[in-house]
């Protein structure tokens, strides 16, 4: 992650919980770590064979039967183990440094009951269907972190998050749109990629563009030069929240003169 250069007045952008909700919808890499030495766990940090964030911030967390974790889960006082988990946010295209953020979460994990496990598995699969899910009670076991905290570490700064202000944020409406449209922006059309580049500061203009983000407010670029990385935000002329308005955003962007006839000033 790079940050922006420090401008006056920074372009407006989604605030820290609709951003962390975002990284969570995503469902990127997660990793989990103890956050106390004598948890009795082997591994520092661990690799879930799967994970799913839940609306109000709580974590499910898929771990085979005799995993470190679950049994240190199972032997921990009150049978609660203080954990963070971990979540990047990859960016879609091919990145030289692809981390665009990190989201913990610090909490409290316990192993569920099989009659509640296997409901949560049902729950998970009605929103992300995967045939892991059928291995819960059968050498797999369903855990649960219940969010004390939350952190967001992006390229607009850092921020502690209470769950309660996770759990009332909505994701960018965007998320499920961004990683196939950046990749088709990248790969299809380098030339308006190129043509975004006049907006950015002279100094920035001999790297390399890459397309590194989008949400409601604006299209986020990434440079990419022998001095180092650099990351844009282009802001829109105001929210967007489908693909055609993001198209009229975009051809704003561009210059395309016949845009202001057809739309205005607005």
């Amino acid at each position: 992650m790079t940050e922006a250069p420090v401008s006056v007045r920074r372009p407006p952008a989604p605030n820290p919980a609709e951003r962390a909700k975002t990284i969570a919808t995503r469902g990127g890499p997660a990793t989990i770590m103890p956050t106390v030495e004598s948890a009795g766990c082997e591994a520092e940090r661990v690799e879930p064979v799967l994970h799913h964030v839940h609306h109000s911030g709580s974590v499910s967390i898929l771990l085979p039967d005799e995993h470190p974790m679950v049994r240190a889960s199972r032997q921990a006082q009150r049978g609660e183990l203080a954990v963070m988990v971990e979540l990047a946010d990859h960016a879609p295209v091919a990145l030289r440094e692809p981390v665009r953020g990190l989201l913990w979460i610090t909490g409290w994990l316990r192993p569920l009951t099989e009659v509640s496990a296997r409901a949560r598995a049902v729950s998970i699969a009605e929103q992300r269907p995967d045939h892991r899910l059928l291995d819960v009670g059968h050498g797999l076991t369903l855990l649960r972190l219940t969010p004390a905290s939350l952190v967001l570490a992006d390229a607009e700064g850092t921020h502690s998050l209470r769950p309660h202000m996770f759990s009332a944020a909505p994701p960018d409406p965007f998320h499920d749109y961004e990683a196939e449209w950046l990749r088709h922006l990248e790969s299809d059309h380098p030339d308006v990629v190129e043509q975004l580049g006049r907006h950015l500061p002279a100094d920035l203009r001999g790297g390399r563009i890459r397309p590194l983000g989008l949400d409601r407010y604006g299209l986020r670029l990434r440079v990419e030069s022998p001095a180092g990385d650099h990351d844009v935000r282009l802001a829109f002329s105001r929210t967007v929240d489908s693909p055609p308005q993001l198209a009229a955003e975009l051809r704003r962007l561009l210059g395309y003169p016949f845009l202001r006839h057809q739309h205005g000033e607005d």
